[in-house]
């Protein structure tokens, strides 16, 4: 199978990928951050490396989905090739941070790259307001987010309501996390876990995915 975990930044997609992971033996995978070469120059002038950014991790998300397609067992991981597309690279566009030209090319590759993409078995949604995604990144202080600004983290957020219940095909199962600390509460993990067996084992299912979708 193959799981994807999508929400903004600070929503707690690595920590639950590896929680996951770990609980049910799955093999984690999580996106290139450390080592995008452009992304504290991203940070420091949007505008000018947009493109550059979104290419290195459209490159490298392409190649971690070829990897779990080539899989023969369970993948749980950290944001998929789709919400990089359907939410940053179209809010950036949106901004003005990408041109027409740029953003044409980019997705002209992006719908190349797709006749070879599989969707997730399940894509899980952490919602989390902006008030809780700033709380969650200035706790976590890495240096190059504390100067993100707050309209593009709500641009941000409004593009995973657009792309999760309007752009979205696959199977999504929404968790609500602001008031929820799955990494230093086991009951919270616990939540988590019963709503992941429900989705993709039918035990004890109280939610239908494709009636949440529909709020």
């Amino acid at each position: 199978m193959y799981i994807a975990i999508a929400g903004n930044i600070g929503a707690g997609k690595t920590t639950l990928t590896k929680m996951l992971a770990r609980y049910y033996g799955w093999e984690p995978r999580f996106e290139s951050v450390s080592f995008n070469p452009y992304l504290e120059d991203y940070y420091s002038n949007i505008n000018r490396w947009a493109f550059c950014l979104e290419t290195y991790f459209l490159k490298e998300r392409f190649k971690d989905m070829l990897a779990v397609q080539q899989a023969n067992h369970t993948i749980v991981q950290d944001r998929s090739i789709f919400e990089g597309v359907y939410v940053f690279v179209r809010n950036n566009y949106e901004r003005g941070d990408l041109s027409d030209r740029d953003f044409a090319t980019y997705m002209e590759l992006f719908d190349l790259m797709r006749q070879q993409m599989k969707m997730p078995d399940l894509m899980i949604y952490l919602r989390k307001s902006v008030p809780s995604l700033i709380a969650q990144i200035q706790k976590r202080g890495r240096e190059y987010e504390q100067s993100m600004q707050i309209d593009y983290l709500k641009g941000l957020n409004d593009k995973y309501e657009d792309f999760i219940f309007h752009k979205y095909d696959g199977r999504v199962l929404v968790i609500e996390a602001d008031d929820m600390d799955f990494e230093n509460k086991p009951a919270d993990f616990r939540k988590v876990v019963d709503r992941v067996d429900a989705e993709l084992f039918g035990l004890f299912s109280e939610h239908n995915w494709s009636e949440e979708r529909k709020e």
